[in-house]
């Protein structure tokens, strides 16, 4: 058996699943503490569904803990930025273009030092040991407690910031973290550095979240293997966690598509995720969500690491509705649907009550709405309707029919029938996909680097990129008799010298069950 959690800013979701199976799904609140959420959760899906602890061969969750954290600026480690590169990059160093806010909560300096590299691995500069030192005890007397590094063209080659990494630690010890860009981010500087700096920064709280959820799984009588999901729909164990917490970014939207995947069998399509608070509308190709291509901002700084192709929209189950129904949202009383929502006595008209009084769908205390006014709670939902649709129309990438799936609970919100899409999918399960989506997630290995390619010797590196995939995926504990290829790009780059060509591919297997940890 295998338990999938999935904790959202409304509610705490978890199931139970037999295979491939869905014993059991619950819906929580979730609450201030999250993780009591997720206690709550283990102990509901128990009540509905009784299992014994050693039955549960792993638990996979999805967190908002980080990403809420980066944007709320808050319990993050005091954090340096050490850029190598220079004689180049000087004009624009590390934090350029961050929200003020933010640079201050994290306590952040810069440094800039010599090193970096050409595209092809050719030196800018030698690094220069003595000058990492000196800065090095510059960190010291600031109180740092977390390090970022990057080096132009890392991706390419890793040395210099890997030297720089033994030098950080044999002068701060080994209590300050050390994040290294090329482990973290894809070609292009400033976005690959943002989003180390950002790992960096919550590398303290990485450890201290890790903790407490093995501790509530533990607590439950539970010894199985604690796993968490990240942003590309697969799974990571918990020391690649503390090592990397800016992959659960993305985790709840993915998870979700995931999960309606599963749920619905449909590959290709858009899934619509409406929870209580937004709705995240995104594509699945070939079974995994579409990854954004570009850079993607994250907490007002501009990141490249992988992330999927989501548009978020201020619309849930929690949110307020205003001016006879003509707007709705983006305010939401979140988590306190249960209290604030007119169908459970409470006094605010919300998109669940517009619901429930058109009878889509039967919650709470449909007395409670019957005298809402009609004509208002209709307006609620077919503005509802073209928000959606006008959101699933900007992630469509071309003419071709796109099949549309609706997941989470605020799913209830929308019509049987999207007219310009057809007929809205809404499989069994649908309010609780995206738990499902992290106890089916799989194991994966990336591959993103630019090449030069000698004449004659395309086949060769495509090949050498692809099984260093594969061995990445091995690594990180997917099965290696199932292990494939699911994603190739191949550009090449006409205006660098030298053939040059970037290769991205992506290896994904099933996950080998371990023995507790």
């Amino acid at each position: 058996m295998r338990i999938g959690i999935d904790v959202g800013g409304t509610n705490t979701d978890a199931v139970l699943l037999d295979g491939s199976k869905v014993l059991v799904g619950v819906k929580q609140p979730t609450s201030p503490d999250v993780t009591q959420g997720i206690v709550s959760a283990l102990n509901t899906l128990g009540a509905k569904h009784r299992f014994e602890a050693d039955q549960v061969t792993a638990v996979m969750i999805g967190t908002t803990h980080f990403i809420n954290a980066l944007i709320e600026a808050r319990r993050l480690a005091p954090t340096a930025a050490l850029r190598l590169g220079l004689p180049a990059t000087a004009s624009l160093p590390p934090l350029v273009g961050w929200p003020d806010a933010l640079v201050q909560a994290l306590e952040a300096r810069a440094y800039l030092a010599h090193g970096g590299h050409e595209f092809d691995g050719r030196h800018i500069s030698e690094l220069d040991r003595d000058e990492v030192k000196r800065h090095a005890a510059d960190m010291a007397a600031h109180g740092i407690r977390s390090v970022a590094v990057s080096s132009v063209f890392s991706p390419i080659n890793t040395e210099f910031e890997r030297e720089a990494a033994e030098i950080l630690t044999a002068e701060l010890g080994d209590s300050v973290a050390v994040s290294l860009s090329h482990e973290i981010g894809r070609i292009g500087l400033l976005e690959r550095e943002n989003a180390t700096i950002i790992n960096a920064a919550l590398r303290e709280l990485a450890q201290q979240i890790t903790d407490a959820l093995i501790s509530a799984v533990r607590n439950y009588g539970i010894s199985a293997p604690v796993y968490l999901s990240q942003n590309d729909g697969t799974l990571m164990d918990i020391d690649y966690t503390r090592q990397y917490p800016v992959a659960t970014f993305a985790s709840g939207p993915t998870n979700s598509m995931r999960g309606a995947a599963a749920l619905s069998g449909l590959t290709n399509c858009a899934v619509i995720d409406i929870g209580g608070t937004t709705s995240d509308i995104g594509v699945l190709s070939n079974g995994f969500p579409r990854e954004a291509t570009g850079e993607v901002t994250v907490a007002g700084v501009r990141t490249n690491f992988r992330m999927p192709d989501v548009l978020s929209i201020g619309i849930g189950g929690g949110s307020h509705v205003t001016a006879a129904g003509l707007n709705v949202g983006p305010t939401s009383v979140g988590y306190q649907l249960t209290e604030r929502a007119l169908v459970f006595g409470g006094s605010e008209f919300t998109a669940t009550d517009a619901a429930v009084a058109a009878g889509y769908a039967q919650i709470g205390d449909p007395g409670l709405v019957a005298g809402l006014d009609k004509r208002a709670a209709k307006a609620a939902l077919n503005t509802i309707a073209q928000s959606i649709t006008a959101a699933v129309e900007r992630m469509r990438v071309s003419a071709e029919p796109l099949p549309v799936v609706a997941v989470g609970g605020g799913s209830i919100l929308l019509p049987e029938v999207l007219p310009e899409f057809g007929a809205v999918h809404r499989p069994e399960h649908f309010a609780v996909a995206n738990a499902i989506g992290a106890a089916i997630a799989q194991v994966s290995g990336e591959v993103d680097r630019v090449y030069a390619i000698p004449d004659g010797q395309r086949d060769r590196i495509v090949a050498e990129a692809k099984e260093e995939a594969i061995d990445k995926a091995v690594a990180a504990g997917a099965n290696p008799s199932d292990v494939k290829v699911v994603d190739f790009d191949e550009v090449p780059l006409p205006y660098v010298p030298g053939n040059a060509t970037r290769i991205r591919v992506k290896a994904v297997g099933e996950l080998v069950m371990e023995e507790a940890r």
